[in-house]
């Protein structure tokens, strides 16, 4: 009997520092990289493809991602600023982008060896924000599962596109609440192609869709600390459960409770 193959993962595109000046804390983040930084946690390869500056904070964000044994060899360093979002916290708890100092992720873009490289993999992550739409077609069709976080914007009629879902397997978005208009939503974006269609409803769980029926999932009660990295971590658990074969059912459970073991802290991994 042949061994199993090791499944592998890659975050691919957006990547900053999150940074907290009025209370003089920051960390290296990303949707992508906190997806990664849980999956690895869980005992799953990673690789992060992106770009840092050769500033403080781009040695920060190599060093984090080296100390937790994700691999960065096609992690590039730009002269210039690491792209950064000014944050504040709004009662201690919740979350605020105040502003983003975009620095060297403005003009990043995949080279030839990074999508070669990417091909190698069994899954990969991005978002809307990583400067890689235009590449998902080039690389679903070599076989790789994209696993895609459209966050709030998944209705803005810039990214609200069948072309943006087309070439996704597994697409994640944040709402509100269940009701009729996600739940509309949701079925169509996954008659685009995505095998399954997930909204994180903050404390109201989550939904997803299959194309035959939705799957409704509540959250693990837990004392908030921080709301940041809540929907990256639910995506992770929910990540590791398809690369294992779950149902549905069990990765959104697995979702939830790496989310709230997230939000008892102030960092998102």
């Amino acid at each position: 009997m042949s061994e199993k193959r090791e499944i592998r993962a890659v975050a691919v595109g957006f990547s900053c520092m999150d940074v907290y000046e009025k209370i003089g804390k920051c960390y290296p983040t990303g949707n992508g990289v906190d997806w990664g930084v849980h999956l690895r946690r869980m005992g799953v390869p990673v690789s992060v493809v992106s770009v840092t500056g050769d500033d403080e904070y781009g040695k920060t964000m190599r060093e984090m991602l080296t100390r937790e044994q994700i691999e960065i060899s096609h992690l590039h360093e730009a002269h210039g600023d690491t792209c950064q979002m000014k944050m504040d916290l709004i009662d201690g708890v919740d979350r605020v982008h105040l502003e983003e100092v975009e620095g060297v992720m403005a003009s990043f873009s995949l080279t030839k060896e990074d999508k070669e490289y990417i091909k190698t993999f069994d899954y990969l992550h991005t978002d809307l924000f990583g400067n890689v739409l235009g590449d998902l077609k080039e690389l679903h069709e070599a076989g790789v599962k994209v696993v895609m976080d459209f966050s709030v914007f998944s209705d803005d009629e810039e990214y609200n596109t069948d072309e943006n879902y087309r070439h996704v397997d597994y697409a994640f978005l944040s709402y509100e609440q269940d009701d009729e208009y996600i739940r509309e939503h949701i079925k169509r974006i996954q008659s685009f192609g995505p095998a399954i269609v997930t909204a994180t409803l903050g404390d109201k769980g989550s939904i997803s869709y299959d194309g035959n029926r939705y799957y409704c999932h509540g959250i693990v009660p837990v004392s908030v600390v921080n709301t940041v990295g809540a929907g990256d971590s639910y995506i992770a658990g929910f990540t590791y459960g398809i690369m294992q074969g779950w149902d549905i059912p069990a990765c959104q459970e697995l979702g939830a409770k790496t989310s709230a073991q997230v939000i008892t802290k102030f960092e998102p991994y």
